[in-house]
């Protein structure tokens, strides 16, 4: 197996793209292997690295059906559904505090004013 061509930050060669620059303009991997790998030194530390891919090896991503879109609405409807109150809090409710927050500071005198 030969080994990976490493670029520095910033100056890898056209033809070349990191996921979310492919999904920016439209595309996906497709199952083709990392073709090169970014570099960005940092100090102290070890580099940050970044995978590259192959843009004239990607595929268009697939659209969304409708059964894709129904199960999405459902995910975050459940995130915003407060299980103490069972009310729809209009927001994901974080997990670190697990309930809306009415519910995790029902003595907040912020909200009396």
């Amino acid at each position: 197996m030969a080994a990976l061509p490493v670029f520095r930050w910033r100056l890898a060669p056209d033809g070349y793209a990191t996921r979310r620059q492919l999904r920016a303009r439209g595309l996906r991997p497709g199952g083709q292997e990392v073709a090169a790998t970014l570099e960005r030194p940092r100090r102290r530390r070890a580099p940050l690295v970044a995978h590259l891919y192959r843009v004239d090896q990607a595929v268009p991503v697939r659209p969304m059906t409708p059964a894709k879109w129904a199960a999405l609405a459902k995910a975050n409807a459940a995130g915003r559904h407060c299980p103490q109150c069972h009310r729809d809090a209009g927001y994901v409710i974080p997990t670190s505090l697990g309930t809306c927050v009415p519910c995790a500071y029902p003595n907040d005198l912020s909200r009396s004013a």
